[in-house]
Order: structure tokens, then sequence, then C-alpha cells
């Protein structure tokens, strides 16, 4: 049960959202995978750029806790990251990062892990400190790859997830044990999948199709096909480049996939129900390490 002064705290915030013109409504979106290697932290990164060249808003958080690696991606090397506003060093502002391509990023650390393990106070001064960033249209949150409950807290918080698959059989399994994952804990999550590194437009479809004949059969719940992204020997260069190759090869045919799957993303619209925005998905997480801590 709530205390009274959390219920405070909160009306306290909600005013703050209201009476701040500047604040928009984010979608939050988690992009996660059931098996590393997949191509995913690339994909979020392009995907958070896509959206940006079309006039949108984007914060990148890089959540992949112990292997954090948008930054290397994007050739950039933080001074800052979560683990110093944990540590009370640095308060949430001062480590976003405005970058080039037109994004914001969050840096995470080995030590984001710890967010799980703050007090009632430090968790509402927490979700306080991101209502002060400001509302964008898109919070892109690059997960860890598997099953883990640090996982699962942030595909569990955001307002949708993508599932990150391959044609490898193996990652077309661990994919299958991710959305089974996620219904078992949130059976109302939309669901998302994009297939990467297909050879043909036939090959992505049959795998996304498999994918989504299987959750729909043994899980009882509808996955949707997000689209798919072409092998391109553009994304590797572009990776030992550390320059996304939305950026360096913008009419490679990865490029081209991943605009297009972009804008299905910014065509849907952001669900009401239970409100949206970069503190209420941490109020989201928060409340799922709760409920973790409690069984």
């Amino acid at each position: 049960m709530q205390g009274g002064t959390e219920v405070d705290q909160a009306a306290n915030l909600r005013k703050l959202v209201v009476e701040t013109r500047a604040v928009r409504r984010t979608k939050t979106i988690a992009i996660t995978s059931g098996k590393g290697g997949v191509g995913k932290t690339s994909l979020a990164v392009g995907l958070a750029i896509a959206l940006a060249t079309d006039g949108s808003r984007v914060t990148l958080l890089d959540a992949d806790l112990g292997l954090a690696n948008v930054n290397v991606i994007l050739g950039i090397i933080p001074k800052f990251n979560l683990y110093h506003v944990i540590k009370g060093k640095k308060k949430l502002k001062d480590i976003v990062i405005e970058v080039p391509e037109g994004i914001k990023i969050i840096a995470g650390a080995s030590g984001f892990h710890q967010l799980a393990n703050l007090d009632q106070k430090q968790r509402a001064e927490f979700i306080e400190a991101v209502a002060d960033l400001g509302e964008d249209d898109y919070m892109i949150i690059d997960t860890g790859a598997g099953i883990s409950q640090n996982v699962l807290s942030f595909v569990s918080a955001a307002d949708e997830a993508i599932v990150v698959t391959t044609p490898e059989p193996t990652a077309i399994t661990d994919a299958y044990g991710i959305i089974k994952s996620i219904a078992a804990q949130t059976p109302d999550k939309p669901v998302r999948l994009i297939v990467n590194r297909v050879m043909t437009v036939s090959e992505g479809k049959r795998v996304a199709q498999r994918v989504i004949n299987i959750a729909g059969q043994f899980l009882n719940i509808k996955v949707e096909n997000l689209g798919f992204v072409f092998d391109d020997m553009y994304v590797p260069k572009s990776i030992r480049n550390q320059k996304p190759f939305i950026v360096s090869y913008p009419k490679s045919k990865a490029s081209i996939c991943v605009q297009i799957i972009a804008d299905r993303i910014s065509n849907k619209e952001v669900e009401e129900k239970r409100g949206s925005g970069l503190a209420n998905f941490f109020k989201q997480f928060f409340k799922s390490e709760e409920e973790e801590e409690t069984e």
C-alpha cells in the first residue's frame, strides 16, 4: 500500500508536468532480444536517429547493464553516466549528452543495477529529476539481451517492446523465449518484431511469420511484424568506424529498412490509458523492482 508521502510526491509530480508547457508526452520503446549478437544496439541507435531525422525529439537510454556500448557505436566517451547520478555525484540533467546525430544520450554503466536498490525517497527524487529534463517524443531504451529481471523490468516499464531477432535458428528460439517472458509478466504489453540481417524479402517475412504464429499458438498473444533489415556490409564497417550506418551510409539497404521501420513507429499514437513519459517510465520500472523484492 502506498503511504501518504508517496501519494503527495506523485501529486506534486503530476502538477509539475501539467504546469510545464514545454513538456511533451514521451513514448517509451524498449528494444530487446533473446540473445546477444543480433544487432540490437545498432538498430536502437539507427532507429533513434531515423526518428530524429523526421523531426522527433529522441532520447536514447543505454540500459544494457555491464555492457553499455551505445557510446561506442556513436564514437563518444561519456565523462559521466547513470552511476554518477545514483552515487549523488551528478544530477541527471548533467549527464545527458547531445550528439551531432540529433539525439540525446543517457549513458549507462555497470553500476546501473543499483537503481533497483534505491530507497523510496531516492526513487521519488530520481523520478522528479527525470521530469525536470522535459519530455521528448520518444525514449528508446536499449536493454540487455536475455531474460534477466533487469531486462524484463525495463521492458515492463516501457509503453511497448520491440524484439530483435535474426534468421538463425538459435536467435529465433531465443526471441520466442523473451516474448514468452514478456507475456508472462505483462500480458497486455504491445510486442513488435524486427528481423535483422535477412538476405531476401521472403526470408524476412518467413521468419517473422514463424515467430508470430508460434507466439499466437502457444502464448495466445499477438506479435506485430514491424519489418526487417537487410544484411548489409556497411553495418559492420560503420561499427568499426564508430559512426552509425544510417549516418555514414544513408542510402544503404540497411539504412533504408531502418527508416521505413521508423516511419511505421512514428505513425502510431501514444496510448493515454496509463500515461507515458520519462517520469512515468521510471515509476513503472521502480514498481516492477519493488514487486520483485517482495516475492
